[in-house]
């Protein structure tokens, strides 16, 4: 049974930085495709990044783009997510994503993609 733990949110100031981790227990990260999403309150789950197994070229939110960036550790099977910049408007629970299916770079975005799911993890921007 494949599980996602995520981890490394909390409460940083506006313009600050923080660095979530999506641990896979079960197979190795490495069989999946990985992606994260956030939900805001009263806001539908929205794509943020995607990067697959092959940890080729990655996908991004136009609205992180620049500023926030994906990675993988295959060896230690964790993804994460490093966030700069941040600001009041990227306030959400952060979820990480992963599914065995070879995704195409133009589908990484779609939540419907992906079978597993962690419980998320709270990230709130706030002076």
């Amino acid at each position: 049974q494949v599980q996602l733990v995520e981890s490394g949110g909390g409460l940083v100031q506006p313009g600050g930085s923080l660095r979530l981790s999506c641990l896979v227990s079960g197979p190795t990260s490495r069989n999946y495709d990985m992606a994260w999403f956030r939900q805001a309150p009263g806001k539908e789950r929205e794509f943020v990044a995607a990067i697959r197994r092959s940890s080729g070229s990655p996908n991004y939110a136009q609205s992180v783009r620049g500023r926030f960036t994906i990675s993988r550790d295959n060896a230690r099977n964790t993804a994460y997510l490093q966030m700069n910049s941040l600001n009041p408007e990227d306030t959400a629970v952060y979820y990480c994503a992963a599914t065995e299916s070879r995704l195409i770079l133009s589908s990484t975005w779609q939540a419907n993609q992906y079978n597993y799911w962690g419980q998320g993890t709270q990230v709130t921007v706030s002076s």
